[in-house]
């Protein structure tokens, strides 16, 4: 028997995009299903390591922001990792939140997710902004 082919870098992006998307929309039970590993863990301090802390947590924010918009501003692929900066609006005339996801893939799945936010200053020197 042949072994199988592991996902293109660009597969692997496309499954980080559509669990955020997903996860994004409230259906985080779905993208959990789906895209995380048996043996997924985050590194998120506000929630146990588990697959299901943080995925009640998400779930938990769906609820509380049914308009949170998320928009993916650039991605990198490289083997087995990818990366995604985005901005998060919890409400539609929201500020929004930068953030970066970087997630590790085990055969196609989710094994581990690194997430880091930062908040947009009032007022900043820099010219050419967060996003």
């Amino acid at each position: 028997m042949a072994a199988m082919t592991p996902p293109s870098p660009s597969a692997l992006r496309d499954a980080a995009l559509e669990f955020l998307h997903l996860c994004a929309a409230g259906r985080v039970e779905e993208a959990y299903g789906r895209f995380a590993a048996p043996n997924f863990r985050h590194h998120n301090p506000h929630f146990r390591g588990d697959a299901a802390s943080l995925a009640a947590g998400m779930a938990d924010n769906a609820r509380q922001f049914p308009n949170k918009q998320l928009e993916i501003l650039r991605s990198l692929a490289e083997g087995e990792l990818v990366a995604l900066h985005c901005r998060v609006r919890m409400t539609p005339d929201g500020p929004g939140i930068a953030l970066i996801h970087i997630f590790r893939f085990e055969s196609g799945r989710i094994a581990e997710l690194w997430d880091v936010g930062q908040f947009p200053p009032e007022q900043s020197p820099n010219e050419f902004g967060m996003f």
